[in-house]
């Protein structure tokens, strides 16, 4: 779904008005992330070939993974 600002709503966002995930807005230079609950709220914004960097290493990190790793 696209909002005003061309904000785009993750098809993964639940039933309902879709208030469980994010929202992306794709600009020539960067693309921003915002939490779909609070859509007034803090962006994130990556120069558009960081972002494809960013969600990369979300894949590849899991917080069981990456909890082991840290422990002394």
């Amino acid at each position: 779904m696209i909002t005003r600002d061309n904000w785009q709503k993750s098809s993964h966002s639940g039933s309902g008005d879709g208030n469980a995930c994010v929202e992306m807005a794709n600009h020539l230079t960067h693309i921003a992330i915002r939490d779909s609950k609070t859509p007034a709220g803090a962006t994130l914004s990556f120069p558009t070939g960081a972002f494809t960097t960013f969600v990369e290493a979300l894949k590849t990190h899991s917080p069981a993974t990456d909890s082991t790793r840290f422990r002394g």
